[in-house]
């Protein structure tokens, strides 16, 4: 099933179509502009980190902290510090180049994906929707074990594609 057909509450991920009603997902516009955070967090749960860990307060939850973020596209420089502090991993950043589009997600898989490697990349329920290369791996003490990996495909994926397939040793 690919992620466009796929719905939260039946399926577990969200659909492109919900992530667009929710406001989360930049345009493609916005995205050759410049990169942009894409958070796909569309439950109104009791969350903030993404508010605390962004030093330039782009992300905002407020109070109730139950309120679904809100993006400041504005402040948001895209340094990252808010993905790996998403204890839901629901936080990426996409950017368009060209007819590349490049990602970077968490991964709190072992083992960690090479900078170089060929991948297979995935949408919302794990299914392969292209093929990309790993540009950078990053796993900083900070991050706390939540490495965030960067990677390019092609550019008319940017909005199925959310991550890579796991390697299965």
């Amino acid at each position: 099933m690919s992620s466009t057909n796929a719905s939260l509450k039946t399926d577990g991920a969200p659909s492109i179509e919900e992530l667009r009603a929710a406001g989360v997902l930049p345009s493609r516009e916005q995205l050759a502009q410049r990169p942009c955070v894409c958070v796909e967090c569309i439950e109104e749960i009791p969350c903030n980190p993404c508010e605390t860990s962004c030093p330039q307060g782009a992300l905002t939850v407020g109070d109730p902290i139950t309120n679904l973020p809100v993006i400041d596209r504005d402040k948001c420089t895209a340094c990252g510090a808010c993905i790996p502090a998403c204890p839901g991993l629901a936080i990426t950043i996409k950017s368009l180049s060209g007819d590349l589009a490049k990602i970077r997600f968490p991964w709190e898989y072992l083992p960690l994906p090479e900078a170089g490697e060929e991948v297979d990349m995935v949408d919302r329920m794990g299914m392969t929707v292209c093929r990309g290369k790993v540009v950078a791996v990053s796993n900083p003490p900070r991050n706390n074990r939540t490495a965030v990996v960067a990677a390019e495909f092609p550019a008319e994926r940017v909005d199925e594609v959310i991550s890579i397939r796991r390697k299965h040793e």
